[in-house]
């Protein structure tokens, strides 16, 4: 039974940090991402690692200021210089192949987190 768990989300103001937490059991990944959905939009990319060699992408609205990093079998995405714009539920997503930044090549979702910024 693959399980993706995720913590660390909740209220904090612009400029502030937050780190999140995705822990993994049942098997191991080859790449795991973390996406978010605001109210209104689709889900989209924030990052993703490849587990094996710990190579990271990030989009565009959060290179500079988001880091996500691994150890074991945990994803940790930490979240610097926050704006109330990244407000939104984040997704881990794992997938047993070397994924993308689209979120149909993840086989595996946490349950989300929220994250809100406030002004």
């Amino acid at each position: 039974q693959v399980q993706l768990v995720e913590s660390g989300g909740g209220l904090v103001e612009a400029g502030g940090s937050l780190r999140l937490s995705c822990a993994a059991s049942g098997r191991t990944f080859n790449t795991m991402g973390w996406f978010r959905q605001a109210p209104g939009k689709e889900r989209e990319l924030v990052g993703y690692i490849w587990w094996s060699n710990g190579f990271t992408y990030y989009s565009d609205s959060v290179k500079g200021r988001f880091t996500i990093s691994r150890d074991k079998n945990t994803m940790y995405l930490q979240m610097n210089s926050l704006k109330p714009e990244d407000t939104a539920v984040y997704y881990c997503a794992a997938a047993p192949r070397l994924a993308s930044k689209l979120a149909n090549t993840y086989d595996y979702w946490g349950q989300g987190t929220q994250v809100t910024v406030s002004s």
